[in-house]
């Protein structure tokens, strides 16, 4: 699985830089029959509708020559959002000091989610605070893990 996501990173992250953006991360979603290939992509000066359109063309074209997904898929292109994904070391590191929830491949004391602070990165380790207490989580063991959006009251 991970080989088929490299490979799709190779194939869609050229297009997306070419564009002038970063190619945030990608989800490939299996759905039965059906599946969705999600792709994030982000800007400093932001994201529109009309950039995820034109991204959209432009990978869709790619993807339709190289054919590198059998079968139907929809294909999605999105701004990672408040709620955004984080799938590199890079990307936990540049969040330190939000909340994070993660969601690990193998329960840790008998749980596979987690919710807390993101205290940093050590290694290839990802420090989480949880009531006080500190959680180091290996970022291979992590399945999926998203900021949770704090809001002031």
């Amino acid at each position: 699985m991970a080989t088929k996501h490299a490979a799709l990173h190779a194939l869609i992250e050229p297009v997306v830089a070419a564009m002038g953006f970063e190619l945030w991360g990608i989800d490939h979603l299996s759905q039965g029959k059906h599946s969705r290939l999600v792709i994030y992509i982000e800007r400093d000066s932001g994201v529109n509708v009309e950039d995820c359109a034109d991204i959209s063309r432009q990978v869709s074209a790619i993807l339709d020559v190289e054919d590198p997904i059998p079968g139907e898929y929809r294909l999605e292109v999105s701004s990672p959002g408040m709620a955004r994904p984080l799938y590199t070391l890079d990307h936990f590191s540049r969040f330190q000091g939000h909340h994070v929830a993660l969601k690990l491949r193998a329960p840790f004391d008998g749980r596979r989610k987690f919710q807390g602070l993101l205290a940093g990165v050590e290694g290839d380790e990802i420090l989480l605070q949880i009531d006080g207490e500190e959680y180091c989580f290996p970022v291979e063991g992590i399945d999926s893990a998203h900021i949770v959006p704090q809001f002031d009251d």
